[in-house]
């Protein structure tokens, strides 16, 4: 049977990367984002415009896809910004939007994820976007930090309280990656280099990198994994880079 996945910011770099991976295994894949018009070319069975951020838009993405395709047993939430900036240069509009975006829109998309395998009861995955700001200390990355933050409690309780229906809740956290989101900051050959030195692996991730994972992650290899949050971060959250 075709597994079903619902891939949330599905335009965003990481979204729709996972959206070419997850089509070329073979999945049912409905991409959700807030403009049908900016969808049009991902690739997806179904494309569903609906604002995330709002219990009102999670729940409609949701039923789409169940009238669409089926009920989705997958669900990948990708959706996010960032803000950075030290506490003292956040305005609160700013911080609220952050907080909107990344962590209102997660909690409102997995309890509907959640709601639709519950009756009948199904097994599932989820996998959620992180971040490394969330585990070790970035400057200037407060309001981001804090929402990210929330999202791998998010995943560890929830990942607790569903783990007897079968759904498996996890998260990547992604370290420096070459998306849209980034692209104003690695444009220039220099910035691009700094950032890349702080790995140690070197260079700054892809998109496709991140995504594999994900992909990993919702697959049945992963069958043992649930409430964990994996880094994608070519060492950067637990090892120092050689100085060279």
């Amino acid at each position: 049977m075709t597994s079903i996945a619902l891939v949330t910011g599905a335009r965003g770099g990481i979204g729709r990367a996972l959206c070419v991976q997850l089509q070329a295994q073979g999945w049912q894949v409905a991409a959700v984002g807030r403009d049908a018009a900016t969808l049009a070319d991902v690739p997806a069975q179904l494309h569903i415009a609906a604002d995330t951020t709002t219990p009102e838009g999670a729940m409609a993405a949701v039923a789409a896809c169940r009238e669409a395709l089926g009920t989705p047993t997958r669900l990948a939430h990708c959706v996010g910004s960032t803000l950075i900036a030290p506490l003292h240069r956040s305005k609160p509009e700013q911080m609220r939007e952050v907080l909107r975006v990344n962590l209102d829109s997660a909690l409102y998309m997995l309890g509907a994820w959640v709601e639709a395998l519950r009756e009948p009861p199904q097994p599932g995955a989820a996998v959620l976007v992180s971040s490394v700001v969330a585990s070790i200390g970035v400057a200037n990355h407060e309001a981001i930090a804090a929402a990210k933050g929330g999202i791998e409690a998010l995943v560890r309780s929830a990942a607790a309280s569903y783990a007897v229906q079968g759904l498996r809740i996890n998260a990547v956290a992604p370290g420096m990656t070459d998306t849209p989101m980034t692209a104003a900051m690695l444009k220039q050959p220099a910035m691009r280099e700094g950032a890349a030195k702080q790995y140690p692996l070197g260079g700054v991730q892809t998109a496709d990198e991140v995504a594999g994972v994900m992909a990993w992650l919702l697959s049945d290899a992963a069958a043992r994994l649930t409430g964990q949050v994996l880094p994608v971060d070519g060492g950067f959250t637990k090892i120092r880079p050689l100085v060279r």
